[in-house]
């Protein structure tokens, strides 16, 4: 500003180069911010999509483990009983802990 409180025309050019600058930030910083926030639901996605895939998997396990626990009960059974039988004394021992 001059003296007598008027603007020049460098001033102006220069507030007007600030304004363009401040604007053009703004306007990165929400493109920026925009693209994290896409890249960050893409990316929760993918682990979701995972996640269930994973438990799937692990669930099929289980189900193939258990239909075979049942395949060799028909086979054996008396085998299974032995088996059941063996577990049972060692969760007994191991409750016990150490005690006469």
């Amino acid at each position: 500003m001059n003296v007598q409180g008027k603007s020049t025309g460098t001033e102006s050019a220069v507030l007007d180069t600030a304004k363009k600058i401040s604007s053009d930030a703004a306007n990165r910083a929400s493109e920026i911010a925009s693209a994290a926030t896409d890249t960050a639901k893409r990316m929760t996605s993918d682990v979701a999509d995972t996640a269930s895939e994973v438990a799937s998997a692990a669930s099929e396990h289980a189900k193939t483990f258990a239909s075979e626990l049942e395949r060799m009960g028909r086979a054996n059974p008396l085998g299974v009983i032995a088996g059941a039988l063996l577990v049972g004394v060692v969760i007994g021992l191991l409750g016990r802990g150490g005690r006469s």
